[in-house]
Protein backbone atom coordinates (compact mmCIF):
# COMPACT_ATOMS: atom_id res chain seq x y z
CA UNK A 1 0.00 0.00 0.00
CA UNK A 2 0.83 3.28 -0.41
CA UNK A 3 2.15 5.74 2.61
CA UNK A 4 0.36 8.43 3.59
CA UNK A 5 0.18 11.27 5.93
CA UNK A 6 -3.18 12.09 7.40
CA UNK A 7 -4.31 15.89 7.72
CA UNK A 8 -6.88 16.58 10.96
CA UNK A 9 -9.11 19.70 9.96
CA UNK A 10 -9.64 21.71 12.65
CA UNK A 11 -11.08 24.39 10.01
CA UNK A 12 -8.52 26.35 8.87
CA UNK A 13 -8.50 28.46 5.51
CA UNK A 14 -5.33 26.82 5.03
CA UNK A 15 -5.44 23.05 5.30
CA UNK A 16 -6.02 22.66 1.59
CA UNK A 17 -2.68 24.25 1.01
CA UNK A 18 -1.20 21.35 3.97
CA UNK A 19 -2.16 18.66 1.18
CA UNK A 20 -1.77 20.62 -1.60
CA UNK A 21 2.28 20.71 -0.51
CA UNK A 22 2.42 17.40 0.37
CA UNK A 23 1.17 16.07 -2.68
CA UNK A 24 3.64 18.40 -4.60
CA UNK A 25 6.29 16.22 -2.37
CA UNK A 26 4.93 13.10 -4.37
CA UNK A 27 3.45 12.31 -0.97
CA UNK A 28 -0.55 11.26 -0.62
CA UNK A 29 -2.06 12.63 2.10
CA UNK A 30 -5.90 12.89 3.25
CA UNK A 31 -8.08 15.71 4.77
CA UNK A 32 -10.37 14.31 7.85
CA UNK A 33 -12.40 16.40 9.81
CA UNK A 34 -10.73 16.15 13.65
CA UNK A 35 -13.63 14.52 15.02
CA UNK A 36 -13.67 11.37 12.23
CA UNK A 37 -12.43 8.36 13.56
CA UNK A 38 -9.49 5.98 11.81
CA UNK A 39 -6.99 3.81 12.63
CA UNK A 40 -2.97 3.99 13.07
CA UNK A 41 -2.51 1.20 10.03
CA UNK A 42 0.87 0.61 8.31
CA UNK A 43 1.14 2.92 5.88
CA UNK A 44 0.20 6.08 8.10
CA UNK A 45 2.99 7.57 8.87
CA UNK A 46 2.09 10.84 10.31
CA UNK A 47 -0.55 12.96 10.96
CA UNK A 48 -0.77 16.64 10.98
CA UNK A 49 -3.03 18.97 12.98
CA UNK A 50 -4.43 21.76 11.07
CA UNK A 51 -4.89 25.64 12.05
CA UNK A 52 -8.40 26.38 13.20
CA UNK A 53 -10.50 30.13 13.27
CA UNK A 54 -11.06 28.65 16.70
CA UNK A 55 -9.75 29.72 19.84
CA UNK A 56 -8.43 26.78 22.06
CA UNK A 57 -8.92 29.26 24.57
CA UNK A 58 -12.67 29.23 23.98
CA UNK A 59 -15.30 27.29 25.45
CA UNK A 60 -16.47 25.88 22.53
CA UNK A 61 -12.67 25.43 21.36
CA UNK A 62 -12.84 22.30 19.13
CA UNK A 63 -11.67 19.08 21.12
CA UNK A 64 -9.47 15.74 20.26
CA UNK A 65 -8.08 13.31 22.14
CA UNK A 66 -4.54 13.69 21.29
CA UNK A 67 -3.62 10.44 23.16
CA UNK A 68 -5.09 8.53 19.92
CA UNK A 69 -1.86 9.83 18.39
CA UNK A 70 1.10 11.10 20.21
CA UNK A 71 3.50 8.68 21.06
CA UNK A 72 2.15 6.81 18.64
CA UNK A 73 2.83 8.15 15.63
CA UNK A 74 4.98 11.09 14.13
CA UNK A 75 2.91 14.62 14.75
CA UNK A 76 2.77 17.67 13.38
CA UNK A 77 0.78 20.57 15.12
CA UNK A 78 0.40 23.91 12.65
CA UNK A 79 -0.86 26.85 14.44
CA UNK A 80 -3.89 26.09 16.26
CA UNK A 81 -2.45 22.07 16.24
CA UNK A 82 0.39 23.10 17.89
CA UNK A 83 -1.09 25.93 20.83
CA UNK A 84 -3.81 23.00 21.44
CA UNK A 85 -1.03 20.19 22.20
CA UNK A 86 0.76 22.78 24.22
CA UNK A 87 -1.54 23.54 26.15
CA UNK A 88 -2.55 19.74 26.76
CA UNK A 89 0.42 19.51 28.07
CA UNK A 90 1.08 21.81 30.49
CA UNK A 91 2.27 24.73 28.53
CA UNK A 92 0.64 27.84 28.74
CA UNK A 93 -1.25 29.49 25.85
CA UNK A 94 -2.64 33.45 26.10
CA UNK A 95 -4.24 35.41 24.27
CA UNK A 96 -2.16 37.93 22.33
CA UNK A 97 -1.95 41.60 22.86
CA UNK A 98 -1.82 42.34 19.18
CA UNK A 99 -2.71 39.81 16.70
CA UNK A 100 0.24 38.29 14.89
CA UNK A 101 -0.97 38.12 11.09
CA UNK A 102 2.02 38.50 8.06
CA UNK A 103 5.54 37.57 8.07
CA UNK A 104 8.49 37.07 10.80
CA UNK A 105 11.57 35.70 11.25
CA UNK A 106 12.23 32.80 13.04
CA UNK A 107 15.18 33.21 15.30
CA UNK A 108 16.61 29.77 15.90
CA UNK A 109 16.65 28.27 19.59
CA UNK A 110 18.30 24.87 17.99
CA UNK A 111 20.09 24.00 15.53
CA UNK A 112 17.55 21.11 14.64
CA UNK A 113 19.23 19.00 12.03
CA UNK A 114 15.60 17.12 11.55
CA UNK A 115 12.91 19.40 10.64
CA UNK A 116 15.02 22.68 9.93
CA UNK A 117 17.98 21.21 8.37
CA UNK A 118 19.15 23.88 5.52
CA UNK A 119 16.72 26.04 6.74
CA UNK A 120 18.00 29.89 7.16
CA UNK A 121 18.46 31.06 10.54
CA UNK A 122 16.22 33.83 10.31
CA UNK A 123 14.05 31.95 7.82
CA UNK A 124 10.55 34.25 6.69
CA UNK A 125 7.72 32.83 7.82
CA UNK A 126 3.64 33.78 7.97
CA UNK A 127 2.18 34.24 10.93
CA UNK A 128 -1.34 33.90 11.51
CA UNK A 129 -2.90 33.85 14.84
CA UNK A 130 -4.47 35.57 18.08
CA UNK A 131 -3.18 33.46 20.51
CA UNK A 132 0.28 32.95 21.90
CA UNK A 133 2.05 29.72 23.37
CA UNK A 134 4.08 31.80 25.95
CA UNK A 135 5.41 28.28 27.87
CA UNK A 136 5.89 24.75 27.82
CA UNK A 137 5.26 21.60 29.83
CA UNK A 138 8.22 19.77 30.56
CA UNK A 139 7.80 17.06 27.72
CA UNK A 140 8.73 20.13 25.22
CA UNK A 141 11.58 22.00 24.25
CA UNK A 142 11.36 25.26 22.16
CA UNK A 143 13.21 25.20 18.63
CA UNK A 144 12.52 28.94 17.31
CA UNK A 145 11.18 32.22 18.70
CA UNK A 146 10.35 35.08 16.53
CA UNK A 147 11.06 38.84 17.94
CA UNK A 148 7.18 39.17 19.38
CA UNK A 149 6.81 36.15 20.50
CA UNK A 150 8.68 33.20 22.69
CA UNK A 151 7.68 30.21 21.15
CA UNK A 152 7.03 29.98 16.76
CA UNK A 153 8.36 25.92 16.72
CA UNK A 154 9.08 23.48 19.50
CA UNK A 155 9.58 19.69 19.79
CA UNK A 156 9.39 16.74 21.93
CA UNK A 157 12.31 15.48 24.42
CA UNK A 158 14.03 12.55 22.62
CA UNK A 159 13.45 10.63 25.64
CA UNK A 160 9.39 11.52 26.00
CA UNK A 161 7.33 9.83 23.37
CA UNK A 162 8.51 6.66 20.84
CA UNK A 163 7.18 8.85 18.20
CA UNK A 164 7.92 12.56 18.07
CA UNK A 165 6.53 15.77 18.40
CA UNK A 166 6.85 18.80 16.10
CA UNK A 167 4.73 21.99 16.33
CA UNK A 168 5.10 25.27 14.38
CA UNK A 169 3.02 27.84 15.36
CA UNK A 170 3.84 30.05 11.77
CA UNK A 171 1.98 28.42 8.41
CA UNK A 172 4.80 26.48 6.87
CA UNK A 173 1.90 25.73 4.04
CA UNK A 174 1.71 29.20 2.55
CA UNK A 175 4.10 30.45 0.03
CA UNK A 176 5.43 33.87 2.31
CA UNK A 177 6.74 31.01 4.38
CA UNK A 178 9.81 31.63 2.12
CA UNK A 179 11.27 27.80 3.62
CA UNK A 180 8.24 26.38 4.30
CA UNK A 181 7.97 23.58 1.74
CA UNK A 182 11.52 22.42 2.45
CA UNK A 183 10.47 22.38 6.18
CA UNK A 184 7.32 19.82 5.13
CA UNK A 185 10.11 17.79 3.11
CA UNK A 186 11.93 17.64 6.09
CA UNK A 187 9.19 16.54 8.37
CA UNK A 188 8.32 13.63 5.44
CA UNK A 189 11.72 12.52 5.23
CA UNK A 190 13.36 12.92 8.51
CA UNK A 191 10.52 12.63 10.89
CA UNK A 192 7.62 10.85 9.09
CA UNK A 193 9.67 8.38 7.16
CA UNK A 194 7.20 8.30 4.56
CA UNK A 195 7.89 7.09 0.70
CA UNK A 196 7.33 9.41 -1.79
CA UNK A 197 5.83 7.17 -4.11
CA UNK A 198 2.28 9.20 -5.12
CA UNK A 199 2.99 9.78 -8.67
CA UNK A 200 0.79 10.11 -11.40
CA UNK A 201 1.81 6.44 -12.94
CA UNK A 202 1.20 4.99 -9.26
CA UNK A 203 -1.95 6.35 -9.78
CA UNK A 204 -3.24 5.36 -12.80
CA UNK A 205 -1.65 1.49 -11.80
CA UNK A 206 -3.09 1.28 -9.14
CA UNK A 207 -6.88 2.93 -10.13
CA UNK A 208 -7.10 0.86 -12.74
CA UNK A 209 -6.19 -2.77 -10.48
CA UNK A 210 -8.71 -1.66 -7.85
CA UNK A 211 -11.46 -0.83 -10.43
CA UNK A 212 -11.03 -4.37 -12.31
CA UNK A 213 -11.40 -5.89 -8.41
CA UNK A 214 -14.30 -3.26 -7.89
CA UNK A 215 -16.16 -3.78 -11.28
CA UNK A 216 -15.61 -7.20 -12.19
CA UNK A 217 -17.87 -7.74 -15.19
CA UNK A 218 -20.19 -4.83 -14.35
CA UNK A 219 -21.87 -2.79 -16.80
CA UNK A 220 -20.52 1.15 -15.94
CA UNK A 221 -22.77 4.27 -17.08
CA UNK A 222 -20.85 7.40 -17.15
CA UNK A 223 -22.11 11.16 -17.72
CA UNK A 224 -19.76 12.82 -19.45
CA UNK A 225 -19.10 16.40 -19.57
CA UNK A 226 -16.40 17.28 -22.09
CA UNK A 227 -14.36 18.57 -19.37
CA UNK A 228 -11.05 17.16 -17.90
CA UNK A 229 -12.20 15.69 -14.83
CA UNK A 230 -14.87 13.40 -16.76
CA UNK A 231 -12.69 12.70 -19.29
CA UNK A 232 -9.40 11.35 -17.12
CA UNK A 233 -12.36 9.19 -15.32
CA UNK A 234 -13.97 7.75 -18.18
CA UNK A 235 -10.47 6.67 -19.84
CA UNK A 236 -9.18 5.23 -16.36
CA UNK A 237 -12.69 3.04 -15.98
CA UNK A 238 -12.24 1.87 -19.72
CA UNK A 239 -8.26 0.82 -19.12
CA UNK A 240 -10.06 -1.29 -16.12
CA UNK A 241 -13.32 -2.80 -18.14
CA UNK A 242 -13.24 -1.68 -21.64
CA UNK A 243 -16.38 -1.42 -23.68
CA UNK A 244 -18.30 -2.35 -20.64
CA UNK A 245 -18.37 1.49 -20.05
CA UNK A 246 -21.18 3.33 -21.67
CA UNK A 247 -20.93 6.92 -21.69
CA UNK A 248 -23.65 9.84 -22.26
CA UNK A 249 -23.59 13.18 -23.62
CA UNK A 250 -25.77 15.20 -22.80
CA UNK A 251 -26.53 18.15 -24.47
CA UNK A 252 -28.51 20.91 -22.30
CA UNK A 253 -28.54 23.91 -24.49
CA UNK A 254 -25.93 25.70 -22.24
CA UNK A 255 -22.85 24.41 -23.86
CA UNK A 256 -20.43 26.84 -25.56
CA UNK A 257 -20.90 27.19 -29.54
CA UNK A 258 -20.72 23.96 -31.45
CA UNK A 259 -19.45 22.02 -28.36
CA UNK A 260 -21.54 19.35 -28.59
CA UNK A 261 -20.34 17.93 -32.08
CA UNK A 262 -16.52 19.11 -31.18
CA UNK A 263 -16.73 16.78 -28.01
CA UNK A 264 -18.09 14.31 -29.85
CA UNK A 265 -15.18 14.13 -32.80
CA UNK A 266 -12.78 14.40 -30.05
CA UNK A 267 -13.66 11.60 -28.13
CA UNK A 268 -13.96 9.45 -31.02
CA UNK A 269 -9.99 9.11 -30.72
CA UNK A 270 -10.21 7.67 -27.19
CA UNK A 271 -12.38 4.76 -28.76
CA UNK A 272 -14.63 5.39 -25.68
CA UNK A 273 -17.98 3.91 -26.02
CA UNK A 274 -19.95 7.70 -25.99
CA UNK A 275 -23.55 8.11 -26.82
CA UNK A 276 -24.56 11.41 -27.91
CA UNK A 277 -28.05 12.47 -26.57
CA UNK A 278 -29.66 15.89 -27.92
CA UNK A 279 -32.10 17.09 -24.63
CA UNK A 280 -32.12 20.78 -25.61
CA UNK A 281 -35.18 21.38 -25.43
CA UNK A 282 -36.04 19.53 -22.19
CA UNK A 283 -33.75 21.88 -20.62
CA UNK A 284 -34.44 25.38 -22.13
CA UNK A 285 -38.62 24.94 -22.17
CA UNK A 286 -37.87 24.51 -18.63
CA UNK A 287 -35.52 26.89 -17.89
CA UNK A 288 -37.14 29.81 -19.93
CA UNK A 289 -37.61 32.87 -17.60
CA UNK A 290 -35.78 31.81 -14.44
CA UNK A 291 -33.64 33.78 -12.88
CA UNK A 292 -32.85 32.81 -9.27
CA UNK A 293 -29.12 31.26 -9.67
CA UNK A 294 -30.24 27.99 -7.41
CA UNK A 295 -33.45 27.92 -8.92
CA UNK A 296 -31.59 27.72 -12.48
CA UNK A 297 -28.99 24.88 -10.74
CA UNK A 298 -31.35 23.00 -9.37
CA UNK A 299 -33.81 23.04 -12.60
CA UNK A 300 -30.92 22.10 -14.22
CA UNK A 301 -30.15 19.12 -12.12
CA UNK A 302 -33.55 17.98 -11.78
CA UNK A 303 -33.77 17.75 -16.07
CA UNK A 304 -30.28 16.35 -16.32
CA UNK A 305 -31.68 13.46 -13.52
CA UNK A 306 -34.91 13.11 -15.88
CA UNK A 307 -32.60 12.92 -19.42
CA UNK A 308 -29.98 10.61 -18.06
CA UNK A 309 -32.94 8.23 -16.24
CA UNK A 310 -34.51 7.73 -19.44
CA UNK A 311 -31.01 7.21 -21.43
CA UNK A 312 -30.11 4.55 -18.77
CA UNK A 313 -32.89 2.77 -18.91
CA UNK A 314 -31.69 1.12 -22.61
CA UNK A 315 -28.96 -0.33 -20.68
CA UNK A 316 -30.54 -3.14 -18.27
CA UNK A 317 -26.72 -4.24 -16.99
CA UNK A 318 -25.85 -1.68 -15.95
CA UNK A 319 -24.84 -1.44 -12.17
CA UNK A 320 -22.61 1.40 -11.38
CA UNK A 321 -22.70 5.14 -12.12
CA UNK A 322 -19.40 6.40 -12.59
CA UNK A 323 -18.68 9.95 -11.77
CA UNK A 324 -15.88 12.94 -12.46
CA UNK A 325 -15.63 14.04 -8.44
CA UNK A 326 -12.66 15.50 -7.75
CA UNK A 327 -11.18 16.18 -4.35
CA UNK A 328 -12.18 19.67 -3.90
CA UNK A 329 -15.81 18.39 -4.27
CA UNK A 330 -15.25 15.87 -1.26
CA UNK A 331 -13.88 18.15 0.57
CA UNK A 332 -16.18 20.72 0.39
CA UNK A 333 -18.78 18.13 0.91
CA UNK A 334 -17.61 17.80 4.34
CA UNK A 335 -16.63 20.76 7.42
CA UNK A 336 -15.33 20.00 11.05
CA UNK A 337 -18.94 19.50 12.05
CA UNK A 338 -19.71 16.88 9.70
CA UNK A 339 -21.70 17.90 6.35
CA UNK A 340 -21.90 21.32 5.20
CA UNK A 341 -24.55 23.02 5.29
CA UNK A 342 -24.63 23.99 1.43
CA UNK A 343 -22.96 22.18 -1.00
CA UNK A 344 -22.86 23.88 -4.71
CA UNK A 345 -25.51 22.17 -6.71
CA UNK A 346 -23.75 20.57 -9.19
CA UNK A 347 -21.66 18.91 -7.20
CA UNK A 348 -24.08 17.30 -5.98
CA UNK A 349 -26.06 15.02 -8.31
CA UNK A 350 -29.43 14.71 -5.83
CA UNK A 351 -30.27 11.35 -5.60
CA UNK A 352 -29.23 10.48 -8.78
CA UNK A 353 -27.60 6.89 -7.66
CA UNK A 354 -30.96 6.31 -5.87
CA UNK A 355 -33.02 6.57 -8.13
CA UNK A 356 -31.11 5.12 -10.82
CA UNK A 357 -30.69 2.00 -8.17
CA UNK A 358 -26.82 2.05 -8.77
CA UNK A 359 -23.69 2.31 -7.12
CA UNK A 360 -21.27 5.07 -7.61
CA UNK A 361 -17.91 4.51 -8.83
CA UNK A 362 -15.42 7.58 -8.61
CA UNK A 363 -11.99 7.44 -9.43
CA UNK A 364 -10.60 10.60 -9.15
CA UNK A 365 -11.64 11.28 -5.46
CA UNK A 366 -8.75 11.84 -4.54
CA UNK A 367 -6.92 14.31 -7.15
CA UNK A 368 -6.52 17.92 -6.65
CA UNK A 369 -7.36 20.01 -10.47
CA UNK A 370 -4.19 19.98 -11.73
CA UNK A 371 -3.20 16.30 -10.20
CA UNK A 372 -6.21 14.64 -12.73
CA UNK A 373 -4.25 16.69 -15.94
CA UNK A 374 -0.99 15.34 -14.95
CA UNK A 375 -3.13 12.14 -14.44
CA UNK A 376 -4.39 12.91 -18.03
CA UNK A 377 -1.10 13.47 -19.92
CA UNK A 378 0.14 10.31 -18.19
CA UNK A 379 -2.35 8.63 -19.85
CA UNK A 380 -1.60 9.35 -23.30
CA UNK A 381 -4.68 11.71 -23.99
CA UNK A 382 -4.44 14.40 -26.42
CA UNK A 383 -3.60 18.06 -25.14
CA UNK A 384 -6.66 19.23 -27.09
CA UNK A 385 -8.83 17.52 -24.40
CA UNK A 386 -6.62 17.87 -21.33
CA UNK A 387 -6.01 21.46 -21.80
CA UNK A 388 -9.86 22.04 -21.64
CA UNK A 389 -10.46 25.18 -19.62
CA UNK A 390 -13.11 24.56 -16.96
CA UNK A 391 -16.60 24.98 -17.54
CA UNK A 392 -19.23 25.07 -14.85
CA UNK A 393 -21.71 21.90 -14.44
CA UNK A 394 -24.64 23.80 -15.34
CA UNK A 395 -22.73 26.01 -18.22
CA UNK A 396 -23.75 29.20 -19.24
CA UNK A 397 -26.99 29.49 -17.79
CA UNK A 398 -24.92 30.77 -14.60
CA UNK A 399 -22.92 33.03 -17.06
CA UNK A 400 -25.91 34.32 -17.97
CA UNK A 401 -27.24 36.98 -15.15
CA UNK A 402 -31.33 37.30 -14.52
CA UNK A 403 -33.86 35.49 -16.35
CA UNK A 404 -32.59 33.09 -19.42
CA UNK A 405 -33.89 32.65 -22.70
CA UNK A 406 -32.81 31.38 -26.34
CA UNK A 407 -31.84 34.57 -27.56
CA UNK A 408 -29.78 35.17 -24.23
CA UNK A 409 -28.39 31.99 -24.47
CA UNK A 410 -27.55 32.40 -28.04
CA UNK A 411 -25.94 35.99 -27.60
CA UNK A 412 -23.77 34.42 -25.11
CA UNK A 413 -22.41 31.53 -27.15
CA UNK A 414 -21.46 33.93 -30.14
CA UNK A 415 -19.59 35.93 -27.85
CA UNK A 416 -17.77 33.40 -25.76
CA UNK A 417 -17.12 31.52 -29.26
CA UNK A 418 -15.12 35.11 -30.14
CA UNK A 419 -13.28 35.41 -27.24
CA UNK A 420 -11.85 31.97 -26.84
CA UNK A 421 -10.72 32.00 -30.75
CA UNK A 422 -9.01 35.09 -29.82
CA UNK A 423 -7.19 33.76 -27.12
CA UNK A 424 -6.05 30.13 -29.38
CA UNK A 425 -4.87 32.46 -32.05
CA UNK A 426 -2.86 34.66 -29.96
CA UNK A 427 -1.39 32.07 -27.50
CA UNK A 428 -2.94 33.33 -24.62
CA UNK A 429 -5.76 29.98 -24.34
CA UNK A 430 -2.43 27.91 -22.77
CA UNK A 431 -1.33 30.05 -20.80
CA UNK A 432 -4.43 30.79 -18.60
CA UNK A 433 -7.29 28.84 -15.87
CA UNK A 434 -10.24 29.29 -17.49
CA UNK A 435 -12.27 32.01 -19.42
CA UNK A 436 -15.36 32.97 -20.44
CA UNK A 437 -18.21 35.94 -20.84
CA UNK A 438 -20.34 37.19 -18.58
CA UNK A 439 -24.00 38.52 -20.36
CA UNK A 440 -25.25 41.26 -17.41
CA UNK A 441 -28.98 41.80 -17.00
CA UNK A 442 -28.27 45.78 -18.14
CA UNK A 443 -28.18 47.59 -21.22
CA UNK A 444 -26.69 50.86 -21.82
CA UNK A 445 -26.81 53.25 -24.97
CA UNK A 446 -24.13 53.12 -27.98
CA UNK A 447 -23.76 54.37 -31.17
CA UNK A 448 -23.19 52.46 -34.56
CA UNK A 449 -22.91 54.90 -37.29
CA UNK A 450 -25.48 57.21 -37.24
CA UNK A 451 -28.05 55.05 -34.86
CA UNK A 452 -28.09 55.17 -30.80
CA UNK A 453 -28.28 51.65 -29.51
CA UNK A 454 -29.59 50.52 -26.56
CA UNK A 455 -28.10 46.48 -26.14
CA UNK A 456 -26.70 44.10 -23.84
CA UNK A 457 -23.31 44.35 -22.07
CA UNK A 458 -20.45 41.61 -22.07
CA UNK A 459 -18.38 41.05 -19.00
CA UNK A 460 -14.73 39.04 -20.06
CA UNK A 461 -13.89 36.84 -17.30
CA UNK A 462 -9.94 35.49 -17.60
CA UNK A 463 -8.50 33.89 -14.81
CA UNK A 464 -4.87 31.91 -13.16
CA UNK A 465 -5.12 29.77 -11.10
CA UNK A 466 -4.07 25.74 -9.92
CA UNK A 467 -6.46 24.48 -8.43
CA UNK A 468 -9.54 26.97 -8.59
CA UNK A 469 -9.66 27.54 -4.89
CA UNK A 470 -7.41 30.96 -5.50
CA UNK A 471 -7.65 32.73 -8.78
CA UNK A 472 -5.85 35.51 -10.14
CA UNK A 473 -7.19 37.81 -12.74
CA UNK A 474 -5.08 37.47 -16.05
CA UNK A 475 -3.18 40.65 -17.21
CA UNK A 476 -4.56 40.02 -20.79
CA UNK A 477 -2.69 42.47 -23.14
CA UNK A 478 -4.93 46.03 -23.86
CA UNK A 479 -4.39 45.58 -28.07
CA UNK A 480 -5.87 41.97 -27.65
CA UNK A 481 -8.48 43.00 -24.79
CA UNK A 482 -9.39 45.97 -27.77
CA UNK A 483 -9.70 43.25 -30.47
CA UNK A 484 -11.89 41.46 -28.53
CA UNK A 485 -13.92 44.08 -27.78
CA UNK A 486 -14.08 45.62 -30.96
CA UNK A 487 -14.80 41.97 -32.74
CA UNK A 488 -17.61 41.27 -30.41
CA UNK A 489 -19.59 44.90 -30.94
CA UNK A 490 -18.84 44.57 -34.56
CA UNK A 491 -19.95 40.81 -35.53
CA UNK A 492 -22.50 39.90 -32.40
CA UNK A 493 -25.64 41.99 -33.11
CA UNK A 494 -27.49 43.00 -29.14
CA UNK A 495 -24.39 43.35 -27.50
CA UNK A 496 -22.45 47.08 -27.67
CA UNK A 497 -20.09 47.45 -24.90
CA UNK A 498 -17.44 44.86 -23.85
CA UNK A 499 -16.01 45.08 -19.96
CA UNK A 500 -12.95 43.19 -18.31
CA UNK A 501 -13.67 41.37 -14.70
CA UNK A 502 -10.13 41.94 -12.87
CA UNK A 503 -11.61 40.65 -9.84
CA UNK A 504 -9.48 38.02 -7.29
CA UNK A 505 -11.11 35.30 -5.48
CA UNK A 506 -11.25 35.77 -2.70
CA UNK A 507 -13.21 38.07 -2.21
CA UNK A 508 -14.91 37.36 -5.20
CA UNK A 509 -15.78 33.92 -7.05
CA UNK A 510 -14.24 32.33 -10.83
CA UNK A 511 -18.18 32.20 -11.77
CA UNK A 512 -20.84 35.28 -11.54
CA UNK A 513 -23.41 33.20 -10.17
Amino acid sequence: MIDKILILDFGSQYTQLIARRLRELEVFCEIIPYNKSFEITNNLKAVILSGSPFSVLDKNALQFDLDQVVGKIPVLGVCYGAQYIAQKYGGRVEKSEHREYGKASLNMASSDSVLFDGIDHQSTVWMSHGDSILGLGDSFEVIASTNDIPVAAYRSKETVFEHPVYCLQFHPEVTHSLEGSKMLSNFVDNIAKCARDWTSQSFIEDTTQRLKEKLGDDQVILGLSGGVDSTVAATLIDRAIGDRLICIFVDNGLLRKNEFEQVLEDYKVLGLNVVGVDAKEDFLSELEGVSDPEQKRKTIGRVFIEVFERESKKYKDAKWLGQGTIYPDVIESVSVHGPSVTIKSHHNVGGLPDKLGLQIVEPLRMLFKDEVRRTGRALGLPDLLIGRHPFPGPGLAIRILGALSKEKIALNQEADYIFIQHLRKSGWYDKVWQAGTILLPVQSVGVMGDERTYEFTIALRCVNSVDGMTAEWSHLPHDLLGEISSDIINKVKGINRVVYDISTKPPATIEWE
